[in-house]
């Protein structure tokens, strides 16, 4: 026998007359994870997932949980709209979790809900008679209704009950691809990819780009930003990379551009090409890994100055985090150990020893005015190359 999950969403509810767009979207990003593992179904304000014959439950459970739009996740037990199958299954629940866990004395409470008004008995009255079934046919419990081991739920829907007691919470947020794709800078750091993957909490189907310095960085430091797409398609399923060759305009602004100015410079050179990569693909936003203050790039006046090559919003989620927090974020999504390889990326070569914090835009285009800005951009684009990671899968050989 398979088993049933019972998945819960929140702020898809409130979508009003793109309510259904948006649970399908999400439906579809649930049967994508689950693949042949398991049914997804929606029914009214719920999905259901059943796994096939001989599929763990639980498995596919952690698997789900990580679906942006998911609030929570809980294997469940159906029951007939009969007060007498909800008990017997309660008990069985509370057995199993018991026997799981080697619990020997825990204490429990049950939270009943009763949509289906026609059920002859309210939310409260289930309480106590589905909790006391369970305190009679158990021994060695208790109940504890602040705080305790085991909550029995009891959902009485229009048709059947559902049961659970064991809930993973999920990431919440928007399904990924319900906002539309956005073209994320990423490089080998911890920053990006954590910019990322809260961009895919609000429903944006990422595409990152990264810059490539080869041979100035080596080939490990591009295996690292493999191995972080490879991580993110955990929580969107397929992910394209478009690699950009920078080595040649790295070197171009270290030979022609003042020392102070390199990293403004380098910065809007890549927004230039980040741009031009958006508006060739129909994507409409870009989406960095910038924190203001954090380094010298990213001060408000570095971060105005560097703008002002793009008309396309600039999205940051992560603009009011510290370090911390950044770092406590990458290592709770599986990025930070890979970010965190000694392998040089395109932003930490040709680094000046006294970068301008507060460059201004008037001595920043004159500088540029000794490169061929727009050859620059062209070439980059035309010279870039794309690699496809799909979760399950191996990260691409170099």
């Amino acid at each position: 026998m398979g088993g049933l999950l019972l998945i819960r969403y929140g702020e898809i509810s409130l979508k009003g007359k793109n309510r259904r767009e948006f649970e399908n979207r999400l439906v579809g990003n649930l049967r994508r994870m689950v693949g042949e593992r398991a049914r997804v179904q929606r029914i009214h304000g719920r999905v259901l997932v059943e796994t096939v014959d001989g599929i763990d439950p639980y498995q596919v459970g952690e698997d789900v949980s990580r679906v942006f739009g998911v609030v929570s996740v809980a294997v469940a037990e159906r029951a007939r709209l009969d007060l007498q199958a909800i008990q017997t299954k309660a008990v069985a629940l509370v057995k199993g979790i018991m026997e799981r866990r080697g619990l020997v004395h825990p204490t429990f409470k049950v939270t009943a809900r009763r949509s289906n008004k026609s059920f002859p008995h309210r939310s409260l009255e289930l309480n106590r008679l589905v909790g006391g079934a369970v305190l009679s046919a158990i021994d060695h419990l208790s109940v504890d209704v602040h705080h305790p081991d085991i909550n029995v739920h009891v959902e009485v829907r229009e048709r059947e009950a559902f049961v659970w007691a064991e809930v993973w919470r999920g990431p919440g947020g928007l399904p990924v691809g319900a906002s539309g794709p956005g073209l994320l800078l990423l490089s080998g750091g911890i920053d990006s990819p954590v910019a990322g993957w809260m961009a895919m909490k609000r429903g944006i189907a990422i595409r990152p780009v990264h810059f490539d310095s080869f041979p100035f960085t080596s080939e490990r430091a591009r295996q690292k930003v493999y191995d972080l797409c490879q991580v993110l398609t955990a929580f969107q399923h397929r992910i394209s990379l478009t690699v950009v060759p920078f080595a040649a305009i790295q070197t171009d602004i270290q030979t022609h551009c003042p020392e102070g100015l390199r990293v403004t410079i380098m910065r809007r050179m890549m927004l230039r090409i980040a741009s031009a990569l958006a508006e060739r693909d129909g994507i409409c936003a870009l989406v960095t890994g910038e924190s203001v203050g954090q380094v010298a790039s990213q001060t408000l006046e570095s971060i105005y100055t560097i703008n002002a090559v793009t008309n396309l919003p600039i999205l940051r989620p992560l603009v009011g985090f510290d370090k911390e927090e950044i770092i406590a974020r990458a290592q709770r999504i599986g990025t930070y150990d890979i970010s965190v390889r000694p392998y040089e990326d395109c932003c930490t070569v040709f680094v000046p020893q006294h970068p301008k914090t507060k460059p201004h835009l008037g001595p920043v285009e004159r500088a540029e005015k000794a490169l061929d800005v727009s050859a620059l951009v062209r070439g980059a684009v035309a010279e870039c190359w794309q690699v496809d990671f799909t979760r399950g899968a191996e990260p691409p050989a170099l």
